[in-house]
């Protein structure tokens, strides 16, 4: 058994300041070992706050005068570094959340190709051509763009993918020419100090990157921060609210919470959309905001569905998340467990059927399944984000997209069909921001655009989109030169 507790410094002005006696630490228990596994230095929302949104305005201009393909050069080589630190990275991740080491090397994995992607983006950075001379006042005048770095981001991060969402976060940042402030979450601190550790190996300038550890006092105080240009922020619609109303007249890029539905039609393939919903609803114990939460299943193909589907999930093994073989480890703490327990529970009082799971050894759930909730119960209105799958009977298509959207929460769907006009139906009403055809709503490629609608948030989480919110467009007017006419003033 691993027994080390990992140091969590913060990097503030160019310096790793790293927990020592006397100073304000918090200690991350982890959720499985039940004991405490890292230590974090952490900066208050006064002074740490203050001197690292003062530190960041002067950086902003030594970052900015990089070339792209410098930037590029940095994010191709923390690329490489997340590759050859993937089982470290996997380590912290399950000692830190109780995330299997299998699912955590997944997220480094993703975390090499999410900074391989920024690379690319960094070197596509550029503008464009005007059409000035099409309109007739504008007849010699030759106008162009191009996109500048916002100057200062802050990066607020989720303790359910730390690894990876920082790396989106600081990676499309850095590839716009941005210094960035990133507050961690308190759940990973390790986890996040270690990902910032291996961009500064990369050749990441100082300048570029703080890593704070705290507590919301601290975010607040970094959203409201004068210093600060945009921020990136992925976690509860809750806490998103809060950053709104702290950050003032900032530009914002909310990715929120999810209550994820998939759509299960008589002509799926019933058998592989079972295995598909067992795989993608209990990974990471259900803590993502796009994990199978709801699955409809068209009415008289539920009990076969419902059959598989149980077969499969009773197949998932649930333990330590240290061991190899575990697909199921803990989830982020005990009052998230009992949380979805108790959810569990009012469901079945209320006439559904706890079909498997429904108990918890400390903060790990065993995978529950709960068939044919009311559709008032807390597990199809709210977002369960844990270890639990309601599985509900539909009739006709129509209907069971206008149940879909009569959630306040709108982020991505998925959908198991053969027929392309049910695709297509689905991807014109359904309100969410991204469809999955033959695929559960847990499925992303991170380096297409990702986000949603309504309570889910605004903007799209994905380099390439990110990039334009991390830049500011800015125009050229030429008066008196017109490339179309030769005209010279």
């Amino acid at each position: 058994m691993i027994e080390d507790v990992h140091d969590a410094p913060a990097f503030l002005a160019g310096e790793w300041r790293r927990p020592v006696p006397g100073s304000a630490v918090a200690e991350r228990i982890g959720p499985y070992l039940r004991r405490v596994v890292s230590r974090a230095a952490v900066a208050g929302p006064g002074d740490g706050a203050r001197q690292a949104a003062r530190y960041a305005r002067t950086a902003a201009r030594a970052v900015a005068a990089m070339s792209p393909a410098a930037r590029a050069g940095v994010l191709d080589r923390a690329a490489t570094l997340a590759a050859e630190r993937r089982d470290r990275l996997a380590t912290l991740l399950a000692l830190e959340l109780g995330k299997p080491l299998k699912d955590g090397r997944g997220e480094i994995d993703r975390v090499a190709d999410t900074l391989t992607v920024c690379a690319d983006g960094a070197r596509r950075l550029g503008g464009e051509l005007l059409p000035a001379a099409g309109y007739r006042r504008g007849v010699g005048t030759t106008a162009l763009t191009y996109r500048a770095p916002a100057g200062v981001a802050l990066a607020i991060t989720p303790f359910n993918a730390p690894a990876n969402l920082l790396a989106h976060k600081l990676g499309a940042s850095f590839a716009a020419g941005n210094t960035t402030i990133v507050k961690a979450p308190q759940q990973a601190p390790a986890s996040s100090a270690a990902v910032v550790e291996l961009l500064l190996d990369a050749g990441m300038p100082a300048e570029a990157v703080q890593l704070l550890h705290g507590g919301a006092d601290t975010g607040a105080a970094l959203c409201a921060a004068d210093e600060v240009a945009v921020i990136s922020f992925t976690g509860s619609a809750q806490a998103g609210a809060a950053v709104a109303r702290a950050a003032g007249a900032k530009r914002l890029v909310l990715e929120l919470g999810g209550n994820a539905a998939t759509i299960v039609c008589a002509d799926a393939d019933i058998a592989a959309a079972a295995r598909n919903c067992a795989r993608t609803g209990y990974t990471n114990s259900g803590q993502s905001c796009i994990s199978v939460q709801r699955v409809y299943v068209q009415r008289h193909r539920f009990e076969d569905f419902l059959s598989e589907f149980s077969t499969e999930v009773s197949n998932l093994r649930v333990g330590d998340p240290l061991d190899e073989a575990t697909d199921v480890g803990s989830m982020v703490d005990d009052h998230a467990a009992e949380r979805v327990i108790g959810w569990a529970k009012e469901a079945e009082k209320e006439g559904a059927e706890i079909v498997l799971g429904g108990t918890r050894d400390g903060a790990t759930v065993s995978p529950t399944i709960v068939a044919r909730p009311r559709e008032s119960a807390a597990v199809v209105t709210s977002e369960v984000f844990g270890a639990l799958v309601a599985v509900l009977p539909f009739d006709t298509l129509a209907g069971v997209i206008e149940t879909c959207n009569q959630s306040r929460y709108g982020l991505q769907a998925g959908l198991f069909t053969q027929d392309i006009g049910t695709i297509f139906s689905a991807w014109r009403d359904l309100e969410v921001g991204g469809l999955v055809v033959n695929g559960s709503s847990n499925f992303r490629l991170d380096h297409l655009p990702f986000g949603g609608v309504k309570d889910s948030g605004f903007g799209r989480e994905s380099p390439r989109w990110m990039i334009e919110d991390f830049t500011v467009l800015k125009t050229l007017l030429l008066r008196g030169i017109d490339l179309h006419t030769g005209e010279r003033a």
